[in-house]
């Protein structure tokens, strides 16, 4: 994948709030056209493909149940001839494994299913998805996961989450070597506290949980989602190119 990036296409992962809309519309902003994908509601899909668009980049959105494994094949089809019908290209870019789930609790609370949906989505989610779509991506193109800090610090009740993401983390290296020869990237991005909607927008809505986890950042304070998108779309470009198999650490020096 090389040459003007306003002819690449990137599927972005769970791109109707947080850090993957901030991720689609950072792509977008670099000329990128974006698949974005929602599990739910199409309506917070549809403002970010607007919001792409008025901006005047180009978006569109397709649902995928990143638990739901039987799906993928039809999503890829589905996928593959509307990015054909839209921008003329039998192939793909960029893909951004974003969407993922949080369960948290102490190791006697944790029950299997909570296990089971975290583990499902999070690893085997993520790694049939790229099974499904690495055959279309283009020579020279990205793969990038989302993994969190916590793979690299300790906090109560994080386990299965940092367990899960830490496979993923794994699995990036691996894979790296595997798509390597088709001159293909694949790294993680390890975003630290954020202040998105996720686990409920604690960190962005609960002012003493901020103030808690700023104090423990060289940067004293926590991170904004354009700062963690920004960082992928780093890694989407060809200003890394000699980067793969890497773990990014993006948390502003959080927990040194």
């Amino acid at each position: 994948m090389t040459g003007d990036e306003s002819r690449h296409v990137a599927v972005v992962t769970g791109a109707n709030r947080g850090l993957g809309r901030a991720t689609a519309v950072a792509l977008a902003g670099r000329g990128i056209r974006v698949v974005l994908t929602h599990r739910g509601d199409p309506a917070d899909a549809e403002r970010v493909v607007r919001e792409i668009q008025d901006a005047g980049g180009d978006a569109l959105a397709a649902r995928l149940d990143l638990a739901d494994v039987d799906s993928f094949a039809d999503f890829r089809a589905d996928v593959l001839r509307r990015v054909e019908e839209r921008w003329g290209r039998t192939s793909l870019d960029v893909l951004v494994n974003n969407a993922g789930v949080g369960l948290f609790g102490a190791l006697e609370d944790v029950s299997v299913d909570e296990f089971d949906t975290v583990i499902g989505t999070n690893l085997r989610g993520t790694f049939f998805l790229i099974q499904a779509l690495a055959p279309h991506i283009a020579e020279g193109g990205r793969v990038i996961n989302v993994s969190t800090s916590l793979t690299r610090q300790v906090s109560p009740g994080t386990s299965i989450y940092s367990a899960s993401k830490a496979a993923v983390e794994s699995l990036t290296r691996s894979l790296a070597v595997e798509l390597g020869s088709r001159g293909i990237r694949v790294n993680s991005i390890a975003p630290g506290p954020t202040a998105t909607d996720f686990n409920g927008g604690a960190m962005r809505d609960d002012p003493e949980l901020r103030r808690t986890l700023a104090s423990g950042t060289a940067l004293g304070r926590v991170g904004e989602p354009p700062e963690i998108a920004d960082a992928i779309a780093a890694l989407a470009s060809d200003d890394l190119r000699w980067v793969t198999a890497e773990r990014i650490e993006v948390s502003g020096g959080s927990l040194l």
